[in-house]
């Protein structure tokens, strides 16, 4: 590893390219969400519904407001919007039949996934030209981040 000047030059070169990242990333949302006509939250909620299924996890009202971080009223407001907009359903909990889970429609997955897909392989191609090691280091490298990011915010 660097010492000193040198390891100080590669941080900051690493924090230029993952603004560039995050610059990249804010125009693909930008973009996705012009194309499917909603907000930041909604589109950040729909992200939430996509990973969750793919992890096998159920998602309540609460996970989405603890994720989005807001207010519960906020969160019931998103949720009707992206019903009424034929996004998502609410469901009953399978184990709990008090609670209510949040599904997203078939529609609102083919819609995310065909506007997704294109910038899905563009980063998969990016990505085949390094190692297992390296993408080992970078896995790393972004997710000790994510947990600054969030530790501090």
């Amino acid at each position: 590893m660097q010492e000193g000047a040198g390891r100080d030059a590669g941080v900051l070169a690493v924090m230029r390219a993952v603004r560039g990242f995050g610059d990249a990333h804010d125009r693909m949302s930008a973009e996705m969400k012009q194309g499917m006509a909603m907000n930041a939250s909604d589109l950040a909620a729909l992200r939430l519904l996509i990973i969750r299924v793919e992890e096998g996890r159920l998602v309540t009202p609460r996970d989405v407001s603890a994720h989005l971080r807001i207010s519960t009223a906020s969160t019931t407001k998103l949720i009707d919007r992206l019903s009424a907009s034929g996004h998502v359903r609410r469901a009953p909990h399978p184990s709990d039949r008090r609670a209510r889970v949040i599904e997203l429609t078939d529609a609102a997955r083919q819609e995310f996934f065909r506007r997704f897909s294109p910038h899905l392989h563009a980063m998969r191609e990016a990505m085949a030209q390094f190692s297992a090691a390296e993408l080992e280091v970078a896995e790393r490298a972004f997710r000790v981040l994510g947990e600054a990011i969030d530790r501090d915010g």
